[in-house]
């Protein structure tokens, strides 16, 4: 480290123990929950995109995606949420990338949306499956050109030799199928539906007093609603 990266004199600008946020004071209640996790998410998620639309948040669907592989390594990485109905929360990615490979191995993952601006998370828990081929390229079909084309180019996860070696794959690739064009779903790319069986919606408080309540699934298909200290 460079001696002007380091933290010196207590700095409250740049010394993490000094950096301090009072929590909004309105909470959660038990009261005030939806009956499924699905349905308080979709509640939470839409006040999230207000406060994106506003400016607030930053891509209130980025969500980080944490899988442990055969090893018992954990890795996290920042995702996008393409889909969410009852049956859980959908995202893209190459089947061959750490996470995907990791998941054939051991298929729970843990989610987490990082809603800062509201002193707002949701974590959640479960298992993710593949989606079926139909799903994928239905939703293949949504993206932008460029970014049908960017998950040809790219062997997620492996190394590189250089940059200019992935731009040469990209533009060899816009070359074979130019704008209109349509582009053939990668056989090696697809979706992933993580189904929960607990989900923790998170109200920070003050004092670091902060609401937690987690959904639990129970064996007879229903969910349960467990208050967490904080």
């Amino acid at each position: 480290m460079r001696q002007d990266d380091r933290v010196t004199d207590h700095d409250p600008v740049l010394d993490p123990a000094l950096m301090r946020k009072q929590y909004r004071a309105e909470g959660l209640d038990e009261t005030e929950l939806a009956d499924h996790p699905m349905g308080q998410f979709a509640h939470w998620f839409r006040q999230a995109a207000k406060a994106a639309a506003q400016g607030a948040v930053y891509e209130p669907n980025a969500m980080v995606v944490s899988t442990v592989g055969v090893e018992g390594r954990p890795s996290s990485r920042t995702v996008l949420l393409k889909q969410y109905d009852e049956r859980g929360f959908v995202f893209y990615t190459n089947y061959e990338s750490r996470k995907a490979r990791d998941l054939a191995e051991n298929a729970y993952v843990s989610l987490l949306f990082p809603w800062h601006a509201l002193a707002r998370q949701v974590v959640v828990s479960g298992v993710a499956r593949r989606t079926g081929r139909d799903e994928t390229a239905a939703y293949f079909r949504t993206r932008p050109h460029g970014s049908q084309l960017g998950a040809w180019a790219s062997a997620q996860s492996t190394v590189v030799s250089s940059r200019a070696e992935l731009d040469a794959a990209y533009a060899e690739l816009a070359a074979r199928y130019p704008e209109g064009e349509q582009v053939p779903v990668p056989p090696n790319w697809g979706g992933f539906r993580v189904e929960p069986q607990t989900v923790e919606f998170w109200q920070g408080r003050e004092n670091r007093l902060h609401d937690r309540l987690r959904y639990v699934a129970t064996p007879d298909g229903g969910w349960r609603v467990e208050r967490l200290s904080p």
